[in-house]
């Protein structure tokens, strides 16, 4: 399968179902609303340069940042889809590392053994156990992610995060990687924005 690498704010569609940590609530269901009320409420919290809202690229990563309620919400995230068709095959989000942790969401395409959920390896590092799926939203089914902090610094140096599920059909191993490259910079830049 060919795949190329667009920004994309996960969090727009998690929202509404799901919810994830850092950005769980009542935010606004997509990127579009979240800049609207961004600018619709007056707060005393503002972006870099006054920005009410920003969209940053660091290689394969985007930065997304908006005002709402009066706080800063930010998110590194990557999206991946097929050329030919422009379909989204996986989505990451990881919000502001804080403490040296961050956590974020994975959005992953149907047809995936639910009950084996997915393993996370960065490089040729050991796998982690594996993480549940939360549930299946029209965008996709969602894992909430935790990184500690030897994960979080393993991400930063990597080249790459192999997510490995099951396909439901055959239960044949699905491989889907994510490429790292930018993440380092992306993160120093939320945890830049976020002081």
């Amino acid at each position: 399968m060919t795949m190329k690498l667009r920004g994309w704010v996960c969090a727009a569609a998690l929202v509404a179902g799901a919810g994830t940590a850092g950005l769980a609530g009542t935010a606004p269901a997509t990127p579009t609303d979240r800049l609207q009320l961004a600018q619709a409420t007056p707060s005393a919290q503002t972006l870099p340069g006054g920005a009410s809202a920003l969209n940053e690229t660091y290689r394969d990563w985007i930065v997304s940042c908006a005002v709402q309620n009066g706080a800063r919400v930010c998110a590194a995230s990557q999206a991946q889809t097929q050329q030919n068709s422009g379909q989204r095959v996986l989505a990451i989000e990881i919000t502001t590392p804080s403490q040296g942790a961050a956590t974020g969401t994975l959005v992953l395409p149907f047809g995936l053994a639910l009950d084996a959920g997915v393993t996370l390896q960065v490089d040729d590092r050991p796998a982690t156990k594996p993480l549940r799926f939360r549930t299946c939203l029209p965008a996709g089914c969602t894992v909430p992610l935790a990184f500690d902090p030897a994960m979080l610094t393993a991400l930063r140096a990597g080249t790459t995060l192999k997510v490995r599920a099951v396909a439901a059909a055959d239960g044949a191993e699905a491989l889907l990687p994510i490429s790292l490259q930018g993440l380092a910079p992306a993160l120093d830049r939320l945890t830049a924005i976020a002081k």
